[in-house]
């Protein structure tokens, strides 16, 4: 058994960390439990801290899951492939499966949005000339609760236990369309195909506050998104 300080500094792959002796052993059967109660080898760097030839960068995750036991990734992250690897390194089986959990699935997402051109004064083109009504959402009910979070919006769909099921009915809470694209784009997701439709405007009598050219351009578009 070799001693070692209550308050442990680390050099992981040319990042420094400062822990507990506790938190590093916090899981007995781990790899990190057997170099830190002497069971194996572990060196030293050249200012004494204790070094681990792995990746420093996600190291911070594993300690994380140390501490509580735990594991909470940013929204856009983006390396739970090699998070698992290390964690399944450093011998903690728990950690590789929470991640493998959160490792996105393949699936398909339709983004669609009914909108018209709206015109300032005297006909000309208002910055705002792209007037979107809303946003729809098409696709597995998980799957676009994972991509969109609190920005989708199931109040015309409320949730009936099935999260495995599709749905036609979600929309999102905002109007911003590149927003929605950015959502998908940061999961993963490609853009594999579009369409767009214009409408006529009814000659009917419209509602107050419509303008008549404004209703001469309405106009329907999908974007369909997929993740391989």
């Amino acid at each position: 058994m070799t001693d070692f300080p209550e308050i442990v500094e680390l050099n992981v792959g040319g990042v420094f960390y400062t822990t507990s002796l506790e938190t590093l052993t916090s899981q007995p059967d781990s790899q990190l439990t057997a170099l830190f109660n002497g069971r194996e080898p572990i060196t030293k760097d050249s200012k004494g801290r204790y070094f681990l030839d792995r990746d420093g960068v996600l190291f911070r995750y594993v300690l994380d899951y140390l501490r509580d036991g735990t594991i909470v990734l940013p929204d856009c992250f983006r390396e739970k492939e090699r998070l698992k690897r290390e964690a399944e390194k450093y011998g903690l089986p728990g950690l590789a499966e929470a991640i493998s959990e959160r490792i996105k699935q393949p699936g398909v997402i339709t983004v669609g949005y009914r909108g018209s051109f709206q015109f300032g004064k005297d006909g000309l083109a208002d910055v705002k000339f792209r007037k979107l009504s809303r946003i729809l959402v098409c696709g597995r009910v998980a799957l676009c609760r994972d991509v969109f979070g609190e920005t989708l919006n199931e109040s015309r769909d409320p949730d009936h236990g099935q999260s495995e099921r599709y749905t036609s009915r979600f929309f999102l809470k905002h109007s911003f369309l590149e927003q929605a694209f950015d959502n998908l784009i940061e999961q993963g997701f490609k853009l594999v195909g579009s369409c767009g439709s214009g409408t006529a405007g009814s000659a009917a009598e419209l509602k107050p506050g419509v303008d008549v050219e404004e209703n001469r351009w309405n106009h329907y578009n999908e974007f369909v998104f997929v993740r391989e």
